[in-house]
């Protein structure tokens, strides 16, 4: 499931997550204590942020949310591009969504906007320019994989049009497909049909790749995070779902060997 930080810099392919939270100090506790992530100041046009680091790369952003903004917390996954306003036009184009921008994120990062696709799942653009995305991806405590959770597989349409996927089924798991971009895979899509949670509708999933899928998850509990579903042994590896403090839901993996 691991993809190389060169081909999430491929536009299209996942290159980034981002978090909004209501209380970005508690939050940076809990990432930092989990991941052993480190903290340095991002851009703060939009109010307090935060850029994560692991080894000293960036792997992750957190932000904190206007107090009269009690939106739902989850995790959003950015998809790279050459051109934030043309991908823009082509997702309004194609039935999506663009709910914030195409804006400049700072003087010097780049461009970056928030859309949703046909059937709600939010999801961002980031047209970068020095910082071209996530540094570090694969090792534990960074970000491994990108799935995008609906009802059914048939939105694959949409981004296909958008961002010029290939789909590939996935044997082993019920409508999973694989989204390829230059031959190689970059994101999943699993339609689950009405196993879909009610409160989440559809949306996309971050997966961390940690060394010890149980031990992350009793972590995840100690720090007042909770378990969303039990770890389980896949093809790709170990993973269980879980949830911060908050409530944003990610996915913890580890991976074979």
């Amino acid at each position: 499931m691991t993809t190389e930080a060169t081909t999430r810099r491929t536009p299209g392919a996942p290159c980034w997550v981002s978090l909004m939270v209501h209380d970005l100090a508690t939050t940076e506790q809990f990432y930092s204590a989990l991941f052993g992530w480190e903290f340095k100041p991002g851009p703060q046009h939009f109010g307090p942020y935060v850029r994560a680091y692991l080894h000293g790369r960036e792997v992750a952003g957190i932000g904190e949310l206007a107090p009269d903004r009690q939106l739902r917390v989850a995790w959003t996954t950015y998809l790279a591009s050459d051109d934030a306003d043309a991908a823009a036009e082509q997702i309004r184009g194609c039935g999506g969504t663009v709910a914030v921008g195409p804006l400049d994120a700072d003087d010097e990062a780049g461009r970056m906007a928030i859309a949703s696709d046909p059937q709600g799942s939010v999801f961002g653009l980031w047209q970068g320019k020095e910082m071209v995305g996530a540094a570090l991806v694969g090792v534990p405590g960074a970000p491994v994989w990108n799935e995008l959770v609906t009802r059914e597989t048939g939105v694959t349409a949409f981004y296909e049009a958008v961002f010029g996927y290939e789909t590939r089924p996935e044997g082993s798991v019920p409508d999973y497909l694989t989204l390829h971009l230059k031959g190689r895979p970059v994101a999943g899509v699993h339609g689950v049909g009405d196993a879909l949670p009610r409160e989440s509708g559809p949306h996309w999933v971050t997966y961390f790749a940690v060394s010890d899928t149980d031990a992350a998850v009793r972590r995840v509990t100690e720090l007042g995070g909770q378990e969303v579903r039990a770890a389980q042994d896949t093809a790709y590896g170990r993973v269980a779902t879980v949830a911060d403090p908050e409530g944003a839901v990610f996915a913890v993996l580890q991976q074979p060997g």
